[in-house]
């Protein structure tokens, strides 16, 4: 249909420019947004050494976690560094997913409530240059993601040294 003079055809115009700017509006702010969750989310994570003893320095995320990308039996996963959990857990997806065999269920308290985990062995885990070989872990059936909380389990075996957002892993007994 063509319109029927030239006012509603301004006005046709008019809607469909504001329509347009609508869209363009929205769909800058999904970019930024978008760029935003990637840099809250992003892992950080620098290996070297101090003085000759290799270290994982650890910067904290824009959600204020520290994430950094690892192994667990050869098979790359992204962990999360939990101080306040005894274990290392993973959901039972990620699990399923890294061929682990379940031990005995149990139930067990956590922040979140008493919840049934199972038990696994991971063969090996990597973080950059630290390794651990033949650790416990533990499922969570209902634990959401691909994340691994990497608890004191593993972190008992390195030095933890937090200075504002960064955190330095390291093997005991090296030099601060």
């Amino acid at each position: 249909m063509s319109p029927r003079s030239p006012q509603e055809a301004r006005v046709r115009w008019g809607r469909l420019m504001l329509l347009a700017g609508w869209v363009a509006g929205l769909g800058l702010l999904a970019l930024a947004f978008g760029g935003w969750l990637e840099r809250v989310d992003q892992p950080m994570l620098s290996i070297g050494e101090d003085q000759g003893v290799p270290e994982v320095v650890l910067r904290r995320n824009g959600a204020g976690h520290y994430v950094a990308p690892g192994r667990i039996n050869g098979e790359r996963v992204r962990f999360l560094i939990d101080t306040g959990a005894t274990d290392i857990a993973l959901s039972r997806a990620l699990a399923e997913r890294l061929g682990l065999r379940l031990g005995p269920g149990a139930l067990t308290r956590t922040a979140n409530g008493t919840v049934r985990v199972w038990s696994t062995r991971l063969d090996r885990i990597e973080l950059g240059v630290l390794r651990a070989r033949d650790m416990p872990a533990v499922v969570l059936p209902q634990m959401p993601g691909e994340e691994v909380l990497l608890g004191m389990r593993f972190l008992r075996h390195v030095e933890l040294i937090q200075r504002g957002d960064t955190l330095k892993l390291r093997l005991p007994g090296a030099p601060d």
